[in-house]
């Protein structure tokens, strides 16, 4: 099944059970990937590259507002938003621990012979797309960071 019937299938079900945070962040994704395609012109609909780097996107974007939300001490705009995260992140694919991510940036780092943090955007680029959907950038970057210093 694609995303989007699997979007339409999971939202139904959130209609029925008139669960709203559910219901809320399917929404914005649906939105989201219709702005996609419609930026696109395309009729088939968007690549699953492109539907990942989206779900990743609206991920980010949840975590973030929680994070801020937390600093305000606002616990009750903060939930919310982490409901909706692992909500959206149940499309995404399964995400690769510190370790696995660790073991692509080494063979990264050995096969295009980077030597220091002047290499690093080089190796960022080649870690983020094997990787895309599987790891957050940050955590990515934390271990490039290290393995480069």
């Amino acid at each position: 099944m694609s995303l989007q019937e699997d979007l339409m299938t999971a939202m139904k079900a959130a209609m029925k059970s008139k669960d709203q945070e559910a219901l809320a962040a399917l929404r914005a994704v649906k939105s989201e990937i219709l702005l996609a395609q419609t930026e696109s012109g395309s009729k088939e609909g968007i690549s699953e590259e492109q539907e990942i780097k989206i779900l990743s996107k609206l991920v980010k974007q949840r975590k973030d507002s929680a994070a801020i939300f937390t600093e305000q001490n606002r616990s009750d705009l903060a939930e919310p938003e982490l409901a909706q995260a692992e909500i959206i992140s149940q499309f995404l694919p399964a995400q690769l621990s510190e370790a696995e991510i660790e073991e692509v940036v080494v063979a990264t780092i050995a096969s295009t012979g980077a030597e220091g943090m002047k290499d690093m955007g080089k190796v960022m680029g080649i870690v983020n797309q094997k990787l895309a959907g599987q790891a957050d950038g940050k955590t990515i970057s934390n271990i490039v960071r290290a393995k480069l210093a």
